[in-house]
């Protein structure tokens, strides 16, 4: 397995499983579990000992409002986890995000935006491709995609304004 998702809750799940289209869609392997930092932090605890076992290169860890999972996972492992923190009432997820971006000196998270699911699945493929010729190519070839659809994008834009303006 490479990478690893860990959600705080279940109610993160309608967000997250972006990122494990997005992993699927690069043919990276992936796990996810619910395991909460201060409801369950003998399960997070366990889950991550196991996932360094098995091999896991990457953790992404969602949570929402005090949004402690990724720290606490960062201090089961050294291998790179980035934290995604997920809107929540009454603060909209700003209490997700800096409680996951404010981390100690010498534990780190890379902190996504709030909700930013797809991010962190494409960051966790880039840390990959570091070591994999084939998620390099992947990853490659669907920035040249998006380079063609913005541009597809652009030239429709200046179309409608000829239109508008001709």
């Amino acid at each position: 397995m490479d990478v690893a998702i860990i959600m705080g809750s279940d109610s993160d799940w309608k967000v997250m499983k972006k990122s494990v289209e997005v992993l699927k869609d690069f043919g990276v392997s992936v796990d996810v579990t619910v395991a909460s930092a201060h409801r369950t932090p003998y399960k997070v605890q366990e889950f991550v000992n196991s996932c360094d076992a098995q091999g896991v290169k990457v953790f992404i860890a969602a949570a929402g409002c005090a949004a402690h999972l990724a720290g606490v996972i960062a201090s089961y492992t050294t291998k790179p986890i980035i934290g995604v923190p997920i809107a929540a009432e009454p603060l909209k997820g700003l209490d997700a995000l800096l409680s996951t971006v404010q981390m100690p000196p010498g534990v780190p998270v890379a902190t996504m935006a709030i909700n930013g699911a797809k991010n962190a699945a494409i960051f966790a493929v880039e840390i990959l491709a570091l070591s994999s010729d084939e998620i390099k190519q992947k990853l490659d070839e669907f920035r040249a995609d998006m380079v063609k659809e913005v541009e597809r994008k652009a030239d429709g834009v200046k179309h409608a304004f000829a239109e508008i303006y001709s």
